[in-house]
């Protein structure tokens, strides 16, 4: 219990600009790091009077451009053969990546264009490797920039009105908010277990 708060309180005592946009950049590459565990905790610190919501959201956005631009340059150059090898080894599978990930990424950036850089930006479990079939197509790295950018800052605006939205209701929150941040902890333990095993299997057949 005490370990959780030390913890917690460094978390959000080193929450800064810099490492909001450095954690989204992690983010943004095939990291398993969600945007849902820094962004909110920004904009919380930022309703306190700590941050600025307007340069949070700066800040994250160019963090998670930096990360898309990583994956579009890596898939970009190493090309389909070696991007899917990757995907389908023992170090792509430690980081959540499988073959079956890259396929369903791929065929929404097939079914959508180039605009899936900006929509991707928005779907659960698309969202940080819809670069790699940006860069496997070889999009214009202007427009996958642009709409990356864009759909990047909406999703961070969202997250930055959770965070507002929590820190209305603290009073209400606070007293459960031990209870919620070890559930979510739990249940984000146990998806990276779960996925880590299936993957492996996968792999092992």
């Amino acid at each position: 219990m005490e370990l959780f708060h030390t913890l917690l309180d460094w978390y959000m005592a080193n929450l800064n600009y810099f490492t909001v946009a450095f954690l989204m950049l992690i983010e943004s590459t095939f990291l398993p790091l969600p945007s849902e565990v820094v962004m909110p905790f920004a904009a919380y610190k930022a309703a306190q009077g700590d941050l600025n919501a307007f340069v949070v959201i700066l800040a994250g956005t160019v963090g998670a451009l930096s990360g898309s631009l990583i994956n579009y340059t890596l898939a970009y150059y190493l090309g389909r053969p070696l991007v899917y090898k990757f995907a389908e080894s023992k170090l792509g599978g430690l980081f959540l990546l499988s073959k079956e990930k890259v396929v369903k990424a791929e065929e929404y950036f097939i079914r959508n264009g180039k605009t899936s850089t900006f929509i991707g930006r928005l779907v659960p479990g698309i969202r940080h490797l819809i670069s790699i079939p940006a860069g496997l197509a070889k999009m214009n790295i202007r427009d996958f920039m642009l709409y990356t950018f864009i759909g990047a800052g909406i999703w961070n605006i969202i997250l930055v009105i959770i965070g507002y939205f929590i820190y209305d209701l603290r009073d209400q929150i606070f007293p459960y908010l031990e209870y919620i941040l070890y559930l979510l902890g739990a249940t984000f333990i146990i998806y990276l277990i779960f996925k880590a095993m299936k993957n492996s299997r996968t792999k092992n057949n």
